[in-house]
């Protein structure tokens, strides 16, 4: 608890001493500075200046239980049955699926950092710490796999209606489960279901938001995030409200009404719309237009053989023009 507590008092970026910070603590200066030397290890910019202390440059924009709790709805509110905010775990989506195992339904899990993150086919998601959105919900769903067809694609509509409500307009959607910025890779979702996959299971909505990312990190795929483009930006405590207040009432509804409900608002939003593009399978590439989406999901490609459509697995899409 030490650490938290510690990062606590330097998330407001001034300088605080080694006694103050020792008194916060209620621990001697020697334990402080092996605290101190955690944050480091954290990666986040601590400076030290003889006679006037230590602080986190710019400070830090942590996550606060009581904050994300206080600004949900109240019918969302009544979806979630534990909202876990955690300080560095390995990976959000893991410690949902342990709790989907277990049956539980409208769980939450975020963090201020996971050592551990992925995205979709495997790749690593950078974490770095209380620097972006790292997000995992379990929801239970009685028709099994049937009934989660077009479900990430929904939840892609779900986070830039949010982006949208926080003050953050013309983000759009590339097929399956990318937002992206101008062409940039600014959010992703990744779906895990347990269970029978022809009856009740549960999923594991994990979702990844890049909100204020070091220019040091390095990502192999054009990115952008939320501070880039909005000035000034929400926090990430009002970014993740706004989030799970689109995100649970889908949730609520889907199995219902289906992905139908979202296909216009995800045609509307769609970055290849009648863009020439290239499919990669396994052990082929599909070459044509990009002509939007059917109501299971699937991506339709308008080919010189005719129309091929797409519903997931391991493809990756790209626009060629």
């Amino acid at each position: 608890m030490s650490l938290e507590t510690l990062l606590a008092a330097l998330a407001d970026g001034e300088f605080h001493s080694g006694d103050e910070l020792g008194g916060v603590l209620g621990v001697s200066r020697t334990a402080v500075w092996k605290q101190l030397k955690k944050v480091e290890e954290l990666g986040l910019p601590l400076n030290s200046i003889k006679g006037k202390g230590y602080c986190i440059e710019g400070g830090l924009d942590l996550l606060s239980a009581p904050v994300i709790t206080e600004g949900i709805a109240s019918d969302v509110s009544a979806l979630i049955s534990h909202l876990d905010v955690r300080g560095v775990i390995a990976s959000t989506n893991a410690v949902a699926m342990e709790k989907a195992v277990q049956g539980i339904t409208g769980y939450i899990c975020t963090a201020e950092q996971q050592t551990a993150g992925r995205g979709r086919r495997g790749r690593v998601w950078a974490s770095p710490y209380a620097s972006n959105l790292y997000l995992s919900v379990v929801w239970e769903f009685g028709g099994g796999a049937a009934s989660l067809e077009g479900l990430s694609l929904a939840v892609g509509v779900a986070v830039v209606d949010a982006l949208e409500k926080s003050g953050l307009s013309g983000a759009e959607l590339k097929w399956p489960n990318d937002v992206l910025y101008q062409g940039r890779k600014l959010a992703g979702v990744l779906l895990e279901m347990t269970g029978d996959p022809a009856g009740r299971c549960h999923v594991v909505i994990g979702i990844g938001l890049n909100v204020s990312m070091p220019a040091s990190i390095y990502i192999d795929q054009p990115w952008i995030d939320v501070r880039s483009i909005s000035e000034p930006a929400a926090s990430r405590n009002q970014l993740l409200i706004a989030i799970l207040n689109e995100l649970m009432l889908l949730l609520s509804t889907f199995e219902g009404q289906g992905f139908s409900a979202y296909q216009e608002r995800w045609q509307a939003l769609d970055a290849f719309a009648g863009a020439e593009v290239a499919m990669s399978l396994a052990n082929d590439t599909i070459v044509g237009k990009a002509v939007g989406v059917d109501t299971t999901g699937a991506i339709m490609i308008e080919t010189s053989a005719g129309m091929c459509r797409f519903n997931g697995g391991e493809v990756s899409l790209r626009a060629t023009g």
